[in-house]
């Protein structure tokens, strides 16, 4: 009741005070028109006589125009545009009625001219004067001093919405932009000062506490040419989501972020082709192993929205099925999904799976990736990654699946340690088992992902967090990174390319020197590398190599219909002796016998560059 009340008083006031102003802009009228000076009595006697139909005319026309809607604390064009609108269509019905009833003969004809001017004047003035000291009262001492990198759109849009925070926690006083045509603009009333170089001297001027970065569209190299200006100013800073992620097309400041490494370390957005990927999985059953991991979550929210006749998620994992099926059941309640807790190493789990649901794609995210664990755990690599991707390729083949996509990595090109050394064994054994199958086989083969579980980014971020030092095995290590996003985008996309038999690569962009990437992820937590958190250098891990390849030397690499995908040629095995590998190697497993699995292993895959790991494992069998 009391808002209701507050609301109408101010309305009331409002009104009465547009009412006030009708008299003193008519009556002004005429004292414009004689130069200021007395007015003849007999026109001033008109002039008040007229206002008996001028001021009730008027006030209506206000009221139907709705001037009494909007909030003098937020008085805007929209706002000057009904004024101006209510005053004009006043103004012509007043001259209209007082022709009628011919008291407009004696009127100067000067005189609607100067009342429409000053109405205007009087009504609008006032307004913007009471938001421009209301904001100026609202500023409190406790507001953050902002300076806006990038004065295009994207910044306009933030400036705009920070300066009508009722709240006030931002006050903007500048903006940044390399756009020399730009410089000493104003934008909402905050100028344009400089260029990203100048940031450091323009924060210092005009004592900064935030920066805040509204250039969405910006790359790679922009964004890290700006965030190194930014940090040299020591101020903490935020930032507009990519173009990308803005599908509405306004910027607020509700959407300001914190930097993220992939900010630094992303490429350039993918175009996808969707319509060849809706058309070639909507409507389909899909099933996923590893559901509940990085790859296969991501994967599950990006399928979920294509129409699915259903989608079957198979995870050995209670916690990440629970996850990843409460998720999709909130976003996509349309959608049949089906749970199964169960382990790729289960031939019978995974063939009731199959013959009930019949899926006609199968995704295999499902895999062991830790590579130094790995080293000293042959056997359960071999058991998941290899005998594991068998059982589900096997199961594929039985119960009529249209298509096969294994997720391999670049760790299986010329493999320095036991898990890339297995998933190799797995894309040999998919590729082949293509030739003998109605079954489609497609290995899709990419880096590392960031971000994603048991990857280098959390395990920094939680040394950060601890104060380090930050552990970098060697100065010059460098990976391929992308983000999970991206990187089941591209999966998608190749799983309607592939025809069968394919390595389809995906284009990793440029490696990352691992230095590089704990130097920004300590610049980004707000410290300084070397001074408030050390790096230190452990050496090389098990299993671990300085550079990592995408493809093999001998797999002649081919463009496809898409530029960030290139296909890769597989290289044969006799089925036969595939066959017993197998066999050989599942029996090694039974027996826990590693040193075989290691001789195995490097049999199927004599690019092997290091023969060490699974030597020796806590269970070997040494009967």
């Amino acid at each position: 009741m009391k808002r209701l009340a507050d609301r109408l008083l101010n309305r009331g006031m409002a009104f009465l005070h547009d009412l006030l102003m009708i008299p003193l802009a008519w009556l002004g009228a005429y004292i414009l028109r004689f130069n200021l000076e007395a007015v003849p009595d007999w026109f001033w006697q008109q002039a008040l006589n007229s206002l008996l139909l001028v001021i009730p005319v008027q006030a209506a026309v206000f009221w139907v125009f709705g001037l009494y809607r909007g909030v003098w604390r937020f008085a805007s064009l929209p706002d000057m545009i009904r004024i101006g609108k209510s005053v004009l269509s006043g103004l012509l019905i007043i001259t209209l009625l007082l022709w009628l009833t011919r008291d407009f003969n004696g009127i100067p004809r000067s005189v609607p001219v100067l009342y429409g001017i000053l109405l205007m004047i009087f009504l609008s003035l006032p307004r913007m004067v009471y938001r421009f000291i209301k904001d100026q009262g609202a500023r409190s001492k406790s507001a953050q001093r902002v300076l806006v990198v990038g004065a295009g759109s994207a910044g306009e849009m933030l400036v705009r919405d920070l300066l009508r925070d009722p709240e006030r926690a931002y006050l903007p006083l500048a903006f940044v932009d390399d756009d020399a045509s730009k410089r000493g603009r104003e934008i909402h009333g905050v100028r344009v000062m400089g260029n990203c170089d100048r940031l450091p001297r323009i924060a210092r001027k005009l004592a900064a506490d935030l920066i805040m970065l509204a250039v969405p569209s910006a790359d790679k190299d922009q964004m890290q040419r700006m965030i190194a200006s930014v940090e040299e100013t020591g101020l903490p800073f935020r930032t507009v989501p990519p173009m990308k992620e803005l599908m509405s097309g306004n910027v607020r400041v509700d959407q300001l972020r914190e930097v993220m490494i992939e900010d630094l370390l992303g490429r350039d957005p993918v175009a996808l082709d969707w319509q060849a990927i809706e058309g070639g999985l909507s409507g389909r059953s899909l099933l996923i192993t590893g559901a509940g991991g990085s790859i296969g979550s991501e994967l599950c929210r990006q399928l979920a929205g294509l129409s699915l006749e259903k989608l079957i998620l198979v995870e050995n994992s209670e916690y990440n099925l629970f996850c990843i099926e409460r998720e999709l059941g909130e976003s996509f309640p349309q959608l049949a999904i089906h749970s199964h807790l169960a382990d790729v190493t289960e031939k019978g789990v995974l063939d009731r799976i199959f013959s009930r649901y019949r899926p006609q794609v199968v995704f295999h995210a499902a895999a062991y990736k830790h590579v130094p664990l790995l080293e000293e755990q042959i056997r359960e690599a071999m058991r998941n990654n290899l005998l594991g991707t068998r059982n589900v390729a096997l199961a594929a083949d039985a119960h009529g699946a249209e298509e096969f996509v294994l997720i391999s990595t670049d760790k299986a090109v010329n493999p320095a340690n036991v898990m890339g050394a297995s998933k190799r064994a797995a894309e040999i054994y998919c590729q082949n088992l293509n030739d003998r199958s109605e079954t489609s086989f497609i290995t899709v083969r990419f880096g590392n992902v960031l971000g994603s579980t048991g990857s280098v980014v959390p395990l920094f971020k939680e040394q950060i967090e601890k104060g380090g030092p930050v552990s970098v095995t060697h100065p010059d290590m460098e990976r391929y990174f992308m983000t999970t996003r991206e990187a089941c985008q591209l999966i998608m996309q190749a799983s309607v390319l592939g025809e069968g038999g394919e390595i389809f690569v995906l284009d990793m962009g440029q490696p990352v020197r691992i230095q590089y990437l704990a130097e920004q992820l300590i610049r980004l937590s707000g410290k300084k590398p070397g001074e408030d958190i050390e790096i230190e250098y452990i050496g090389l891990r098990p299993g671990e190599k300085l550079y990592e390849e995408l493809f093999h030397e001998q797999e002649s690499l081919q463009p496809t219909a898409h530029e960030k995908i290139l296909q890769a040629r597989y290289r044969p095995v006799p089925w036969e002796e595939l066959t017993h590998f197998m066999e050989d190697a599942e029996t090694a497993c039974n027996a826990y016998d590693c040193r075989q699995l290691s001789d195995l292993l490097t049999r199927l895959v004599p690019e092997r560059t290091d023969h060490s790991g699974g030597r020796e494992c806590a269970l070997q069998d040494n009967r």
